[in-house]
């Protein structure tokens, strides 16, 4: 039996998983979660495969280019590996989990417009506070190490 919310805007059974519409599925990329339609088909098609192969494939290629033609000058490798790089980074981003990973990608960046970073002045000060507290806790444990082996050498008798 499958339990749903009677509020679609609100969560699913679990809080930090939000309710999902019966036509959709989840697709994962990179651990996160992400809902897409599923009205064609049920999962990312063959072309999308052969595409990943793809990128793979140069990836794997300019690197094993790189170091089989070591001897070369660095002027003509290191671009050349770069090259396959993007490449490979173009052809990923053809793909469906490509596009997921933009979406991803673009939502962080709106979520890190949000944040409100600490001024130089609150920096500073919570920087030295983190010290202080540092040293306050060394000097007690340090009294703390020193009593306890007084304490032990007094009662195994091997000073004082």
């Amino acid at each position: 039996a499958e339990r749903r919310s009677p509020k679609p805007q609100v969560g699913g059974s679990i809080p930090s998983w939000p309710a999902i519409p019966p036509d959709q599925t989840r697709a994962w990329v990179l651990g996160f979660g992400y809902t897409m339609n599923t009205n064609a088909d049920t999962g990312p098609g063959m072309l999308d495969t052969v595409k990943l192969a793809t990128a793979a494939a140069i990836l794997v290629g300019g690197i094993v280019a790189y170091y089989t033609y070591e001897q070369q000058s660095m002027l003509i490798a290191v671009p050349a590996v770069l090259v396959a790089v993007a490449l490979a980074i173009t052809v990923f981003m053809a793909t469906e989990r490509g596009r997921l990973l933009w979406k991803f990608i673009q939502g962080s960046r709106v979520e890190i417009r949000k944040v409100i970073w600490p001024t130089r002045q609150e920096t500073l000060q919570t920087t030295l506070t983190v010290f202080v507290f540092a040293l306050i806790l060394a000097l007690f444990f340090w009294g703390l190490d020193f009593f306890l082996l007084w304490i032990t050498r007094l009662l195994t008798g091997q000073g004082g």
